[in-house]
């Protein structure tokens, strides 16, 4: 066949070879009659309790933004209201495959009609969701093995899919759909799998053709010729010495060209996530993410098990401050039992800081094993979603409370510095109203607020971009607030990892980045390429 070259938008970058698989949504073939409606109900019992189990054991295999993801899975597998419908189908005479089919396309049409990004982009999930439970019941009709080294072509890949491959082989993945913003793509680029989104006319790439895919360009080259391979070669060489390059930037201080020290600090989920790293590499942690021990099998965690969990952090930093988010359920983070069901918009509803004071039970324990945790080290607690200026004193006022407590208990503690995520633009423009200690910019969700422009949604994904004029100057407002202030201000989104966006932040005035454990080194690398001298605030 001629050499074919397709191209759409890269969402994490790299070169890859090797032939491609198609990945479809798996069709129930009917090859069975209809049971007694008390058999049809126990198959789909079975099926659902088989999938809720192989997506737990993915998320207790995953770590960090992967098990967070995996969350919503589990939540819509545990939820009755989800699992209803079906179960009157089969009532009514329906085989468990058709009545399962018949509500998950029902609910499927909900979230893509609901005119909200957060329920447009979980389709792909409940898609999975839809497909695994149908494995079970009509085991011959899914197969989601994929060859090792493949390019794996797909409309979208919900996350249970993309963490079941084997990418230590190789590999590239390229959707027609899909967002660089999507959950799936940080996973992408965490683990170093080239990705590229909305590619047109992916619906007529053959399974069993050869692909070479460049992802950082978003081109796909279908049959390429032996000139065309050679390029390619040449390009994955290139690639190779970069990554080497990166290596020898790991271990050394964030330093611009000319002199500019640059605070570089992680982001993590938990103490498993950082095992393994060596604590030289980084200033500390930048973003610990709570809500992976909110987010498992089980009951809430105690305040024994959350003291332990960051207790094994601050330890791993030995010495190194270590900031802690309390728990941002909501929005795209459901938890069950926790956080509001059928909200019409998550990412503006009951989220974040909103949701915690709406539960002082549940925080309450979060600050009384955060304080704990500060007597082992320099634990500092972020507030997430903080929109205003209360909202940042009724958490010091429950963090007193916490320490009141911990001191009749005869528990060491320490009070901990308390700040606020600035990701929403009415906190960004009102920075002065903000009596914290530090302030720490989240530019996934202020980007997509202040550009109306979800950060899942491959149609607008485009307009989500960190670079936007207004977005910087919210970030330049901050950094300048903090300089005046003598506030530290760091940055701790994905745009800090971004090597195309580290220059544009540190001339808007941040000097402290937190970034993915796999993105130091070319964060460092790109710093020390970049001159403040001129025009640097």
């Amino acid at each position: 066949m001629a050499e074919l070259r397709l191209f759409g938008r890269s969402a994490a970058p790299g070169v890859a070879k090797g032939v491609v698989a198609v990945l479809e949504a798996a069709r129930p073939q009917r090859r069975r009659g209809v049971g007694a409606p008390a058999e049809e109900a126990s198959a789909l019992h079975r099926a659902l309790a088989g999938a809720l189990a192989e997506v737990e054991a993915l998320a207790a295999k995953a770590t960090g933004e992967a098990a967070d993801m995996l969350g919503f899975q589990v939540a819509m597998l545990s939820d009755e209201e989800l699992i209803r419908p079906a179960l009157e189908g089969v009532g009514a005479g329906q085989s468990a495959p058709a009545a399962w089919e018949a509500a998950m396309a029902v609910e499927i049409a909900g979230y893509r009609a609901a005119g909200d990004d957060h329920f447009a982009a979980r389709t792909a999930d409940l898609e999975d969701i839809r497909d695994r439970v149908l494995g079970h019941l009509e085991p011959q009709a899914a197969d989601f093995a994929v060859p090792a080294g493949a390019v794996v072509v797909a409309a979208d890949l919900p996350i249970s899919r993309f963490l079941a491959i084997d990418w230590a082989q190789g590999g590239a993945i390229v959707l027609a759909g899909g967002s660089p913003a999507s959950h799936v793509a940080m996973l992408a680029r965490a683990r170093g799998v080239p990705m590229i989104v909305g590619l047109d006319r992916a619906a007529e790439i053959a399974a069993g053709r050869e692909a070479l895919v460049d992802a950082a360009a978003g081109e796909v080259v279908l049959d390429p010729t032996e000139a065309t391979r050679a390029v390619f070669a040449a390009r994955a060489d290139e690639e190779k010495r970069a990554s080497g390059l990166n290596a020898a930037f790991r271990m050394g201080p964030a330093v611009t060209r000319d002199g500019t020290r640059i605070t570089l600090t992680l982001n993590a989920s938990s103490a498993d996530e950082l095992e393994g790293l060596d604590p030289a590499i980084c200033d500390g942690i930048g973003l610990v993410r709570t809500e992976l021990l909110f987010d498992g099998p089980g009951a809430l965690p105690d305040e024994e098990a959350q003291h332990e969990a960051y207790r094994r952090i601050v330890a791993w930093a030995d010495g190194r401050p270590v900031t802690i988010r309390t728990l941002d359920a909501g929005g795209d983070k459901p938890i069950a039992g926790v956080t509001e069901d059928g909200e019409s918009n998550p990412f503006l509803g009951l989220r974040g800081i909103r949701l915690s004071l709406r539960r002082p039970d549940l925080f309450l324990t979060q600050l009384r094993a955060l304080a704990r945790a500060a007597a082992h080290g320099d634990v500092r607690v972020m507030l997430p979603m903080v929109t205003v200026p209360a909202e940042l004193e009724a958490a010091r006022r429950l963090m007193e409370t916490a320490l009141a407590g911990l001191a009749r208990d005869g528990l060491a503690a320490r009070r901990p510095r308390l700040g606020i995520m600035i990701e929403v633009p009415a906190a960004a423009i009102a920075i002065d109203q903000f009596d914290a200690d530090f302030f720490s910019i989240g530019s996934n969700d202020l980007t997509q607020y202040v550009t109306a422009a979800g950060r899942d949604i491959g149609s607008v994904a485009e307009l989500a971009d960190p670079l936007n004029p207004a977005v910087l100057r919210l970030i330049a407002s901050v950094a300048r607030h903090g300089r005046e202030t003598g506030r530290e201000v760091c940055l701790c989104g994905d745009a800090g990892g971004d090597p195309r966006a580290i220059g544009p932040l540190l001339r808007a005035g941040l000097r402290s980045l937190s970034v993915a454990a796999s993105a130091v080194g070319a964060a460092k690398q790109a710093i020390a390429a970049i001159d403040l001298r001129d025009g640097a605030p």
